[in-house]
């Protein structure tokens, strides 16, 4: 269980503070976010976005550039209401925090998140992305944000994914993270989950003989991804009733994950996009 603290204020000048070492250690290795269940996120709009949608904070920290910024000051009363520590700290000790030259006037650390497999409901116009061992932060977070802008109800981690929680994702996800629930998954209970879904499951797959255009996806949808490598396993191919395909006609031998998600969420979702 997650220690919970009075808000308050705290100024900190030392590289060597023990928060300072905690941070560090949290943007810097996955085993003590995993450990603490905890994880850090850079940028103002981060902090106001995880605010907004909830998420438990333990710190927030502020660089100098944040003192006089209404929004940040804003931010910094709404998490100290909810019990976190504020710190004020210079740009060096910022720096060392996020092991960046140029570091964001604000940082906080923040509760992870994350559904099981029992905790997934599909009903109505449901659609959740299933990502087979995903191993790109940069995709992962471009996928989670590519589902926030579809209306996407959540995002699946089958097996041995990246951490969603590692700085690189989070950043990428441009605040969706906050926004679009994540599952993580074993491959077992991923295919029990497939066997009873009441609407379509549709997997991109080499194999895949329909275009990604054709199917009706009856819903609730399940959209199945593979590994950036070496694709959809063919045990978890099968488990897709539908294998659908995107054409190429250049050069190129594949498209990125994350853009080829991009490519099918928008069929799949274009009745619900209309402008």
């Amino acid at each position: 269980m997650i220690e919970k603290r009075q808000g308050a204020v705290k100024q900190i000048t030392s590289h060597s503070n023990p928060i300072v070492k905690e941070i560090k250690g949290l943007v810097a290795q996955r085993k003590h976010r995993s450990q603490s269940g905890l994880f850090v996120a850079e940028g103002l709009k981060l902090a106001t976005d995880a605010l907004e949608a909830g998420w438990g904070i333990r710190y927030l920290a502020l660089g100098p550039d944040a003192r006089d910024n209404p929004v940040a000051q804003k931010a910094a009363a709404a998490a100290k209401a909810r019990g976190a520590l504020i710190l004020e700290v210079s740009t060096a000790v910022m720096s060392a925090m996020t092991r960046k030259d140029n570091p964001q006037m604000v940082v906080g650390v923040y509760e992870q998140q994350l559904l099981g497999p029992r905790d997934i409901e599909p009903s109505g116009t449901t659609l959740w992305v299933a990502l087979d061992r995903v191993r790109d932060p940069g995709n992962l977070g471009t996928i989670i944000r590519t589902v926030d802008a579809v209306g996407g109800a959540g995002v699946m981690l089958v097996g041995d994914c990246t951490d969603p929680f590692a700085v690189e994702a989070v950043r990428a996800t441009m605040g969706s993270l906050f926004h679009v629930p994540l599952a993580k998954l074993g491959k077992d209970e991923f295919k029990s989950l497939a066997a009873t879904w009441p609407g379509t499951v549709a997997a991109t797959h080499l194999k895949g003989s329909v275009d990604y255009r054709t199917p009706d996806y009856a819903e609730p949808v399940l959209l199945v991804m593979g590994n950036e490598q070496k694709g959809l396993e063919d045990d978890m191919a099968a488990a897709c009733p539908t294998l659908i395909r995107i054409p190429q006609v250049g050069q190129a031998d594949s498209l990125n994950l994350a853009v080829a998600t991009g490519v099918a969420l928008y069929e799949i979702r274009r009745k619900h996009l209309e402008l």
